[in-house]
C-alpha cells in the first residue's frame, strides 16, 4: 500500500521529575532530510535519535523537535568560584582605595565578570532513565507520524484509482473510435484521389502498398496495448506491500508517452477530446506521486 511523505506526530510524558515532548513534521523530499532540535543535554545523542527515526520514516524532509523541562532542581546551571571571586574583589578594592574610590557596587560587577569566576555547568545528562524516557517519546511520536502517512497514502490510493479509472474509460472510448477513424481516413483518401485515378494511369499494386504504409504510420494499436499494460502495472505497484513512489513516477512517465503518441498519430478530433481528458488526469497523478514514499 502506498504511503505519503506528509505526516505529523506528537507525544509526551510527564512525571514528578520532568516533562518530555516530541513533535515530528514531515514533507516530501527525494531523500531523508533529517533536522533535529533538542536540549543541549542530549546533543551527543543525535546520531542515535536519527537512527530511531530513520528506521521508521525512511524518506522525506523530517523535522523533529524535542523539549525537556525539569520540574525542580537544587543545582545551579553555573558554577561560581567563590575564592577566585574574593581574590578579584579584594584586589579591585585595594586598587580603588589607592585612588580614592569608595563605591563597591562597580567592584562587585567587575569581580563577578572576571575570567573563570562563573562557568557554565555541562548540560549533558548522565541520567539513563531520562534518556530512555526521551527515546520512548520519540518513538511514539515517530509511530504516530508513520500512521498519519499511511492514512494520507490511503487517501491518495483512492484518488489514484479514480484517476486511473478516468484514463481507462478514455482508452476504451478511443478503441471504439479507432475503427471509425480508419474508415474516415479511407473515405477521405478515396474521395480525394477518385477523380485523379480516373484521369491518370497508375500502378494499382504500388498504390495499394503506399496506402498500407500510410495506414501503418497512423496505426495506434501498439500504443493502445502498451498504455493498457502501463495502467495495469501502475495499479499493481500501488497495491504492493511496499510504497514505491519513485517507480510510480517512472510508470506515469511511460503512461504520458503513450497518451501523447496516440494523440499525435491519431490526428482525429474525436480521439483528441479523450486524449485531453486523459492527460489532465495524468497530471493529477504526477503531481501527487511526488508525495509518495
Amino acid at each position: 500500500m502506498i504511503k505519503s511523505m506528509t505526516g505529523y506526530g506528537v507525544a509526551n510524558v510527564e512525571n514528578d521529575r520532568y516533562i518530555i515532548s516530541a513533535e515530528i513534521k514531515t514533507l516530501n523530499s527525494k531523500f531523508l532530510d533529517f533536522n533535529l532540535r533538542s536540549p543541549r543535554q542530549f546533543s551527543d545523542r543525535e546520531i542515535e535519535i536519527r537512527g530511531l527515526v530513520s528506521g521508521v520514516l525512511e524518506r522525506g524532509k523530517v523535522n523533529l523537535n524535542i523539549e525537556f523541562t525539569a520540574k525542580s532542581s537544587t543545582n545551579l546551571p553555573v558554577s561560581i568560584n567563590q575564592e577566585l571571586f574574593e581574590t578579584y574583589f579584594d584586589t579591585y578594592k585595594s586598587m580603588a582605595s589607592r585612588v580614592g574610590v569608595n563605591d563597591s557596587s562597580d567592584l562587585f560587577r567587575l569581580a563577578i565578570q572576571a575570567p573563570n569566576v562563573v562557568t557554565t555547568v555541562s548540560d549533558k545528562s548522565d541520567d539513563q532513565d531520562e534518556w530512555e524516557a526521551v527515546k520512548k517519546v520519540v518513538m511514539e511520536a515517530t509511530q504516530k507520524c508513520d500512521e498519519f502517512r499511511k492514512d494520507e497514502g490511503d487517501t491518495l490510493y483512492h484518488k489514484f484509482k479514480e484517476n486511473l479509472d478516468v484514463i481507462s474509460k478514455g482508452l476504451d472510448e478511443i478503441q471504439k473510435e479507432e475503427p471509425k477513424r480508419k474508415e474516415r481516413i479511407k473515405n477521405r483518401i478515396t474521395n480525394n484521389f477518385k477523380d485523379w485515378m480516373e484521369e491518370n494511369s497508375f500502378d494499382e499494386n504500388r498504390f495499394e502498398q503506399e496506402l498500407i504504409y500510410y495506414f501503418e504510420k497512423l496505426d495506434i494499436t501498439e500504443e493502445i496495448v502498451r498504455l493498457s499494460t502501463h495502467l495495469k502495472y501502475f495499479d499493481k505497484t500501488m497495491s504492493s506491500s511496499q510504497s514505491q513512489g519513485k517507480k510510480l513516477g517512472f510508470i506515469s512517465q511511460e503512461i504520458g508517452r503513450e497518451i501523447n503518441t496516440i494523440g499525435s498519430k491519431a490526428n482525429d478530433a474525436a480521439i483528441q477530446r479523450h486524449v485531453i481528458i486523459m492527460k489532465d488526469e495524468l497530471e493529477k497523478i504526477k503531481e501527487q506521486a511526488l508525495n509518495i514514499i
